[in-house]
């Protein structure tokens, strides 16, 4: 058989579209859940230039190597970290912070995590896979941790204290510099989980919102991972792992005899150039200045958002920390499932009884007068109104 079967290709083609046509798009604008992203243009073009590139094997695409090397040094220096740090560049967040604990694991010879109500599920795998144990502290009433919770959860099975600077479900920020004081002071590893807010907050300083430091200017950070296909405007999945001691990865690290490099550090072996090329272009094509300024925009559509929401008489779980909202809703389940139905996908977050709405870059004014007309039919309808 042919390996270019033309009526082949357009018969698959077809079957593929017709699955394809079922999806939610980011580019409709009508998904106003989820903290990944339309890709910017030259993600996507760049992406597809380096479908054959294998960073698991640097000797064979030393120039795609480089490409990482680039990406990295753009995020070590947006997040101020110090001459002896390392990236890794990981899938997403979920790797970046099993990756993280693994560190924490190996260097310390401990088993405990010490962590908010509000961390990433993915800890919930880290329990399982790395055999740790998850301390929960609970949250204040603005839904940060518990900073005063800490140290009675202190013990000398402590591996590791997790601070989340954009929580997934309301994007709220930790008290990270208390927790570096305390992890200084009791020499304990500091992982921030940054993988929304590792492109937000940075820039949000920089427009003079008043949010709390979380890198690595903090002297008791370890590590901070972050997430390119979030608020990087990148392609899925990309992630950052970025390190403060270089020399932290060797505990982490294999021999690696089959391929050009002798060691190999982290989760996975082959690791595609393309989603690495993608966030890279993405960065030198926005640069801080463009960064600066989406995230601008973002903030002000929030803002819009929010009062368009509060005019309707809905009330918001918490003030905006960044681009996400959370909206109390009596009706949950029903306003969710009918929102589907005309075409809109919002996060229902059962236990704070609210839906989750993040303001990505594909985000406009425009597409929040499409919504809110709708939002409010259906909030009139299942009498939440």
């Amino acid at each position: 058989m042919s390996l270019y079967d033309d009526k082949k290709r357009v018969e698959i083609l077809k079957e593929l579209n017709a699955f394809k046509k079922r999806d939610f798009n980011f580019s409709s604008g009508h998904i106003l859940g989820s903290m990944c992203t339309q890709p910017h243009p030259i993600a996507k073009e760049v992406y597809l230039k380096f479908l054959e590139t294998n960073l698991g094997d640097p000797e064979l695409f030393p120039g795609t190597k480089e490409i990482e090397s680039k990406l990295i040094t753009f995020i070590s220096d947006l997040l101020h970290a110090p001459k002896t740090s390392a990236g890794q560049i990981v899938s997403g967040g979920t790797e970046g912070n099993i990756t993280a604990m693994w560190i924490a694991k190996q260097l310390t010879r401990k088993k405990e995590i010490i962590l908010a109500d509000s961390s990433h599920f993915s800890f919930k795998k880290i329990e399982s896979i790395m055999d740790m144990k998850l301390i929960k502290v609970p949250l204040t009433s603005d839904y940060n941790m518990d900073v005063s919770k800490i140290k009675d959860n202190i013990n000398d099975n402590t591996a590791a204290i997790l601070g989340i600077a954009g929580s997934t479900e309301l994007g709220t920020i930790d008290p990270i510099p208390e927790l570096s004081d305390i992890c200084s002071d009791e020499n304990l590893f500091l992982h921030v989980d940054a993988a929304f807010g590792g492109y937000v907050i940075p820039f949000l300083k920089k427009l003079d919102y008043q949010v709390p430091d979380f890198d690595f200017k903090l002297k008791g950070v370890s590590t901070i991972s972050t997430d390119a296909h979030k608020m990087g405007y990148s392609v899925i999945s990309l992630g950052t792992l970025i390190i403060r001691d270089e020399k932290w990865l060797d505990e982490i690290s294999v021999e690696s005899p089959c391929i050009g490099s002798k060691r190999q550090a982290g989760i996975f072996g082959t690791r595609s150039g393309g989603p690495v090329a993608a966030a890279y272009a993405v960065t030198r094509y926005l640069g801080v200045g463009g960064y600066k300024k989406l995230v601008e925009n973002c903030m002000n559509i929030t803002k819009y958002t929010e009062e368009k929401i509060t005019d309707m008489g809905l009330h918001l779980i918490t003030k905006p920390t960044m681009n996400v909202l959370g909206v109390k809703l009596k009706k949950l389940p029903e306003v969710v499932n009918k929102l589907s139905e005309y075409g809109w996908k919002v996060n229902k977050i059962d236990h704070l009884s609210c839906i989750r709405i993040v303001i990505m870059p594909q985000i406009t004014k425009k597409i929040i007068d499409e919504f809110i007309p709708v939002f409010r039919k259906i909030c009139k309808e299942v009498g939440e109104l």
